[in-house]
């Protein structure tokens, strides 16, 4: 992919196919981190191979973990459960997973300092959380904006067995502790501060992938999780295919009317963003009010089916949305606007969606500024399907998650009208 803009032409017949999604990216940076900081060698299948995974996996190989790439699939990691303070700075691109969990094991396994920084995408996601916590720790650590770059004077370990995270903003600083906590030698407690929390799905996954590993983790209350000092144990690992992947594919069917098998049920996911099949599912009759709070990378799609649903669409619970990849509330606003002025407005932090019907079949020129967001590039390529004239703004942002996004759609039928620079 070189284009610079990508027009989607409406296809003419139903997409029938089968297209599998790339393994998950949020466990298989979990597996990732896991696997480099066991003392052995782990074999990690159906993995993904993205920006976002290979930020993470060249930090640990930075760090002296050994990783391979067999194959598109696989990464075979060798680690000897310790971390090595890294010749230069940590440089993650926009990948929030290896930029908030990253921080939390090199305070309790390295000793020396680590910078660990993104782009400048990155340098606006918060982070100040994590760092509070980290210093309640014990740890001196520094994110003078709140924002990346994150500096830590790691000592190798914590100086407290209890830690408290406000983990409003994101569930990632939870995960981030909660992985750290069986290499910082000493029994050690997790609890949130109040009940708030972002999308509390990706902790569970984040338990299993522990466990799985050969940690003990004791969930003791909804905000309280005890884990001890078992370190990591080498493993093999199979990793799902991606769910957030999937809702694209979900959609697609929908609003194409044809049959996509993506070789998955719904019900084989443990990802949070899995339930929004049965939204998906309900299309052209989505529910007046649909909560994002536990599925918020879903939430693009959704809103994109929204924009040609039967009935106006709220979406509540997405507040959280605002400091992904960019503000997703904005972009996905600014985007269905281009598409149709006055198809959606922001309400607070709400979203809402007054579907028309009748966008489909038309002709609408509408320029998508994906604000270099994979997820707002990857929902918005779904509108066109329905309507023609929708051109993606930097398409090949979706290499942060599913590089063969546009293949995968080609595949069911769908061309393009490409734009590439002189």
């Amino acid at each position: 992919m070189k284009s610079e803009r990508l027009t989607i032409v409406p296809p003419t017949n139903a997409l029938t196919g089968a297209v599998a999604p790339p393994g998950s990216k949020s466990i298989t940076n979990r597996a990732l981190l896991l696997a480099g900081l066991a003392n052995g060698v782990s074999r990690l299948t159906g993995a993904l191979k993205s920006d976002d995974t290979r930020y993470m996996a060249d930090a640990l190989r930075a760090m002296g973990v050994g990783i391979e790439e067999p194959d598109e699939t696989v990464f075979v990691v060798t680690g000897t459960g310790r971390l090595t303070p890294p010749a230069q700075p940590l440089f993650l691109g926009n990948a929030g997973t290896a930029v908030r969990f990253l921080p939390a094991a090199i305070a309790a396994m390295v000793t020396g300092e680590v910078i660990v920084d993104g782009d400048r995408h990155m340098r606006k996601r918060p982070i100040e959380p994590l760092i509070v916590a980290l210093k309640s720790l014990g740890v001196e650590a520094e994110a003078p904006t709140g924002c990346p770059p994150v500096t830590i004077h790691a000592t190798g370990g914590f100086s407290a067995d209890r830690v408290v995270i406000d983990a409003g903003l994101s569930s990632q600083y939870v995960s981030a502790l909660l992985m750290a906590a069986p290499i910082a030698g000493r029994s050690f407690t997790v609890e949130l501060a109040g009940d708030e929390i972002g999308a509390r799905g990706y902790i569970y996954l984040t338990v299993a992938a522990m466990r799985a590993f050969g940690a003990s983790v004791e969930q003791q209350s909804p905000s309280h999780w005890r884990i001890e000092p078992t370190g990591y144990r080498a493993t093999d690992y199979r990793i799902e295919p991606d769910a957030s992947a999937a809702t694209y594919l979900w959609g697609a069917e929908a609003l194409g009317g044809g049959r996509i098998d993506i070789g998955t049920p719904s019900s084989g996911f443990t990802q949070p963003d899995a339930r929004a099949y049965d939204v998906i599912a309900s299309f052209p009759h989505m529910p007046a009010v649909i909560d994002g709070s536990q599925m918020q990378d879903a939430v693009p799609t959704l809103a994109v089916l929204a924009a040609y649903n039967a009935t106006p669409v709220r979406f509540t619970g997405i507040s959280n949305l605002r400091v992904k990849e960019c503000d997703r509330v904005r972009a996905l606003s600014l985007g269905l606007n281009a598409i149709k002025d006055g198809l959606a407005r922001e309400e607070g932090d709400d979203l809402i969606v007054d579907g028309d019907p009748s966008l489909a079949g038309r002709h609408l020129p509408a320029e998508i500024d994906t604000f270099a967001d994979h997820r707002i590039a990857m929902s918005f390529a779904l509108a066109g399907l329905k309507s023609s004239g929708i051109t993606i703004l930097d398409p090949k942002c979706v290499g942060k998650t599913y590089p063969g996004y546009w293949d995968a759609l080609a595949s069911l039928g769908v061309s393009y009208l490409e734009e590439v620079p002189g």
